[in-house]
Order: structure tokens, then sequence, then C-alpha cells
């Protein structure tokens, strides 16, 4: 299985109302350093609307980039029940998922 289908197949199971990070994802498929690796790959995500990427956020809980624009990744995790600050995850630690 390639690198990108591993990731794709790992963030499928972050459930709505949930983010992951980068960092974490990149780890959950055996990747040391492998964030920037990760962003990439969300960046060409085929099926956006089936592999959650919206759900792809940064360490410090700042929502982070997305193909679309960030306006919509935060109004996507804000329908999934996110609260958003300011460009932040309020309630990080409990909207925060580790595989």
């Amino acid at each position: 299985m390639s690198v990108d289908k591993e990731i794709f197949k790992k963030l499928c199971q972050v459930p709505k109302g949930k983010v992951t990070t980068y960092g974490e994802l990149a780890k959950a498929v055996g990747m040391k350093n492998g964030q920037r690796a990760v962003g990439k790959i969300m960046n060409k995500n085929p099926y956006p609307v089936i592999i959650p990427c919206h759900r792809v956020v940064k360490s410090d809980g700042q929502v982070g980039g997305y193909a679309y624009g960030q306006k919509i990744k935060s109004n996507m995790l804000s329908q999934e029940g996110i609260k958003i600050k300011d460009g932040k995850i309020l309630d990080w630690e409990d909207r925060v998922y580790r595989f």
C-alpha cells in the first residue's frame, strides 16, 4: 500500500467532532517528523468529501491550511461541533484524536 493510501486510510478513523494533527497522523503510519509530507498529501486528497482531510490541524490547535481555504475548513469543523475562535480550536485536549 502506498504511503498516501496508508495515511488516507488512517485518517478515516478520526470521527466527526474530533481532529488530529499532521504530526500525529505521520507517527500513526510510522513516519518520523513526517508532518510536512502529510500536509502535502492532504493537499492532494482526491476525495475530500470521503477522506476528511479537514480534520487534520496544526499541533498548536490552529486550524491550519486547506486546499479550499481556511474559512471553508473552519466551517466544516464547526458543522461537526468543533468550536473555533480566532483560528484556534477551543477545548483542544477534548477534541484531539490520538491513534
